[in-house]
């Protein structure tokens, strides 16, 4: 018999002990962390048949955070609500979309209303989720013909430096080649797509997103002053980057929408 905290019930405690380390610092997560292009939410609803298809659909973004997709949304021209367990980052949405409505919850229990939404997205946190009880929880809020629509940033790891940074700061979110969300019954995948781009940064830009990645957050002290040594070594002594230059980090918005089954 295996031991009850071993296989994907200690996978599920080590997720919600990782997502833990979100509930505060919403400042910095928004300051550093990537936004999202415009041409990914354009592809997601491209198309779509049904009220999500519309300007003015009603979308929930789930996992909000502290609004990196939703403002994308919002400038869409999509009426967003913004779902999130963490009231800190929750406020920091609130200073920068105070328009925006916002609810505490989670994906596996929103609070939302039957059949109030004609789309549900989750940005960079389906991973945090119980993938079929959230898949059960998104169809109940949809309407009938609504979407779901899943979307990772990840570094563009086939760049050689990038691929070397992402191993120093343990950036858990790059995703395997060949790599398919997991949905419930109540989802049938129908699409994907990969938008390409790069983010404005300086060397200490990428040590302070090194900062706001669960690895780091999570850490012992030792641990942390290592990732900081590793990073300065690699940044100016080994790359060659002076304080303050600018460079274009790589990134891959990976996209998938899935259908109301």
């Amino acid at each position: 018999m295996a031991h009850p905290t071993s296989g994907p019930r200690l996978e599920a405690l080590r997720r919600r002990e990782l997502a833990r380390s979100y509930e505060d610092g919403g400042e910095h997560y928004d300051r550093i962390r990537p936004g999202y292009p415009a041409e990914a939410i354009q592809w997601l609803f491209a198309g779509v048949r049904g009220p999500a298809g519309h300007p003015g659909a009603r979308v929930a973004d789930v996992g909000a955070g502290t609004g990196k997709y939703t403002r994308t949304l919002a400038a869409a021209g999509y009426q967003a609500t913004a779902v999130d367990p963490s009231t800190d980052m929750l406020r920091q949405l609130q200073q920068t979309l105070p328009g925006i409505p916002v609810l505490q919850g989670t994906a596996e229990d929103t609070g939302l209303p039957d059949a109030s939404m004609d789309a549900a997205t989750v940005a960079q946190a389906w991973h945090w989720c119980d993938p079929l009880a959230a898949s059960t929880e998104l169809a109940r809020v949809l309407r009938p013909g609504g979407i779901l629509g899943l979307i990772w940033n990840q570094l563009d790891v086939s760049v050689p430096w990038v691929h070397r940074y992402s191993r120093i700061i343990h950036a858990g979110d790059v995703l395997r080649p060949g790599f398919r969300p997991v949905v419930g019954p109540e989802f049938t995948p129908e699409a994907s797509h990969t938008t390409r781009w790069f983010q404005q940064m300086t060397p200490e830009n990428l040590m302070e997103l090194a900062k706001s990645r669960s690895y780091y957050l999570s850490a012992t002290e030792p641990v942390r002053e290592k990732v900081m040594a590793n990073l300065s070594w690699y940044l100016f002594e080994h790359l060659g980057y002076h304080p303050g230059e600018q460079l274009e980090l790589p990134y891959l918005t990976l996209s998938w929408r899935m259908l109301s089954a």
